[in-house]
């Protein structure tokens, strides 16, 4: 039962510094007099549980006017030299405003937290953090009585989802309105660079009735997002609020954690704590929709996506080598005049230097020796279209025609054949959970299936060491 601190007893033994935690603690109670406080089981990321001392209540934000935001802190028992864990505590007619600070869990992440250091870092200066930053940007927002439900069947859900709970068959009853689900609609989550890019292609590319810009960032709407309030394009809406996703045909992942984090391990790590706040919600509102991700690193956060989503592997793709395969395909008809060439064409396997150029057919000839003379001729063309290919960027504006590219296809149920990021289990002797791309067959319900390659035993092994690879990255990630 939660108590004021005065009629709280005594910390357990297993509180490793208790006289330090408890004189920390009294500060707190002496600056916040209103927190209650309890020992309750906090259940880890891991599944492993134990039993915590916490304290709820509320802290003065002034945004405008003064506002009360709830708040819960759980002291682990390494208390001081670990930080709190920290999450907003809304009752149902609020509502969470995710951004860098806030997941959709109400989990909250803030710099006085990762750089958390005895004695120096304190409680006391945590929730003075805390409290402006939420002064640049509310973390949360009132409900309607009606949507005060909706955020309720929300908060619900992932807690289901991340339980292992969810029947992920079972139909959103959280749509936009009747005729919602009937039109083509398309949802970017993320307003950087790239995330405008999608808009202003797909956009352009006309395919789509509804453009939906999900922006999660903090404070007012700058830069990029606020030019497209201001320029107002027909069908395109920008929302902080997930339920505007509600029964998109496809939902493109562009964001990126802007953590302060030191290797390229953390910076994952930070985009899967990103995106564990993103996929519940976005998979919630749209439960049959198409995952489209263009966040890096592509092949990693594409099997994040499927595993947080629950999804059938064909409704959850990555953007792949779908640019590198068009700019390939150019190259060798344009440049180097080998048109033949040219459409059986692909890049496949990883983004970035361990790409692999690959083809779908071999051309027949009369004799070993032409086939010979005919491989070592277009290995030397091809070659040559690498090098050209090396010197080509990937500018936020190019992988945007890329989305609207992929997303056209999908929409229109094109069933055309695309180099994307799909589950490599079973092609090439992959034997591991990982996403390279590989061409495949795009329409309506996302991949419908793999085109065959040429077998060629030097891509073949190069698809299996970049397997390998990926594969050992994510078994070093906390899901």
């Amino acid at each position: 039962k939660p108590l004021k601190f005065k009629a709280f007893f005594s910390l357990p033994s297993q509180y490793k510094f208790r006289d330090l935690t408890i004189e920390e603690l009294k500060n707190v109670n002496k600056t916040y007099p209103n927190f209650m406080f309890s020992m309750n089981t906090y259940t880890f990321k891991d599944g492993s549980q134990k039993d915590l001392l916490n304290f709820s209540g509320t802290v003065p934000v002034k945004y405008g006017n003064c506002y009360n935001i709830p708040i819960r802190l759980w002291i682990l028992d390494s208390h001081p030299f670990a930080p709190p864990i920290c999450f907003l505590k809304p009752t149902v007619n609020m509502g969470i405003s995710v951004g860098k600070h806030v997941d959709a869990h109400g989990r909250i992440y803030l710099p006085y937290l990762q750089n958390w250091s005895h004695p120096k870092s304190t409680v006391i200066g945590l929730i003075r953090e805390m409290i402006a930053k939420f002064e640049e940007e509310l973390p949360l927002y009132s409900l309607s009585s009606s949507d005060a439900a909706r955020q309720s069947e929300l908060l619900s859900y992932i807690a289901k989802i991340t339980e292992g709970e969810t029947d992920l068959k079972s139909k959103s009853k959280t749509g936009g309105g009747k005729n919602e689900g009937c039109i083509n609609k398309i949802t970017i989550v993320g307003a950087g660079d790239l995330g405008i890019a999608c808009v202003l292609a797909v956009a352009a590319k006309g395919t789509a009735d509804k453009v939906v810009l999900l922006d999660l960032s903090e404070g007012a709407a700058k830069g990029g997002t606020m030019d497209l309030d201001i320029f107002a394009l027909p069908n395109v809406e920008i929302s902080k609020d997930f339920s505007a996703s509600a029964d998109s045909k496809v939902v493109v992942l562009t964001v990126n954690s802007l953590g302060n984090a030191q290797t390229y391990l953390d910076v994952i790590q930070s985009n899967v704590d990103l995106f564990r706040g993103i996929i519940p919600a976005i998979s919630h509102y749209s439960q049959n929709t198409v995952l489209l991700v263009a966040s890096h690193p592509v092949e990693v956060m594409t099997y994040v996506s499927w595993k947080l989503s629950g999804f059938p592997k064909s409704r959850v793709i990555g953007v792949g080598a779908n640019l590198d395969t068009e700019r390939f395909r150019n190259i060798l008809a344009n440049l180097l005049k080998a048109q033949v060439l040219a459409k059986d064409a692909w890049i496949i396997g990883e983004q970035g230097e361990d790409k692999v150029p690959a083809w779908t057919s071999c051309n027949l000839v009369a004799t070993q020796t032409e086939g010979m003379a005919a491989r070592n001729s277009r290995e030397m063309v091809a070659n040559r279209a690498m090098e050209v290919l090396k010197g080509k960027g990937q500018r936020s504006w190019s992988v945007g025609l890329s989305v609207a590219d992929l997303t056209d296809s999908i929409l229109k149920d094109k069933r055309k054949v695309h180099s994307v990021s799909t589950l490599a289990k079973g092609c090439c002797n992959i034997n591991s959970e990982v996403f390279l791309s590989l061409p495949c067959v795009l329409g309506t319900n996302g991949m419908i299936e793999m085109v065959k390659l040429e077998e060629d035993p030097l891509v073949q092994e190069k698809l299996q060491s970049s397997a390998g690879s990926i594969h050992d990255l994510q078994q070093q990630l906390k899901l």
